[in-house]
């Protein structure tokens, strides 16, 4: 009896990993002026469910030094003393570009579209791919921004 029982919590386990967490796709809204569909959709995947992450040309130092070179502090905010950080989210397509560029968390008007324009500025990343098929995958990155 005691077999069964462990038996059954084993299979019951194991049924829990096999189902896909909840969140694992998104079905987003693209919003690309230059696209003659509209209200075109398309399922995104998110960052920690698929097989292979997008990666940026020179990976995650790559992208600090793209950051970095990129940036540059808006003179208003500047003269104001104003520093923070803007969270954005894009997603990141199947050709590796970026786009639906939107700033979930931003700090200051002038610094959340300097943010934008930075990732808005970046070449084609590698794109993720789940077994071997590239997908469009959500990507969330906080750009700082300190006097």
């Amino acid at each position: 009896m005691l077999k069964n029982l462990y038996i059954s919590l084993v299979v019951a386990v194991a049924g829990l990993i096999a189902v896909p967490a909840s969140g694992q796709v998104r079905r987003v809204k693209l919003s690309d002026p230059s696209s003659r569909v509209q209200d075109a959709y398309v399922d995104v995947y998110e960052y920690d469910y698929v097989d292979v992450r997008p990666q940026f040309p020179g990976g995650e130092r790559g992208l600090v030094n793209f950051i970095n070179k990129t940036r540059e502090y808006p003179y208003e905010a500047y003269e104001a003393g104003i520093e923070g950080r803007v969270l954005c989210c894009f997603i990141i397509n199947i050709d590796g570009s970026v786009s639906n560029i939107t700033v979930m968390r931003g700090c200051n008007e002038q610094l959340n579209r300097e943010a934008v324009r930075v990732i808005s500025e970046m070449p084609k990343w590698k794109a993720g791919k789940i077994g071997n098929k590239s997908v469009p995958v959500l990507y969330f990155l906080p750009i700082a921004f300190r006097l």
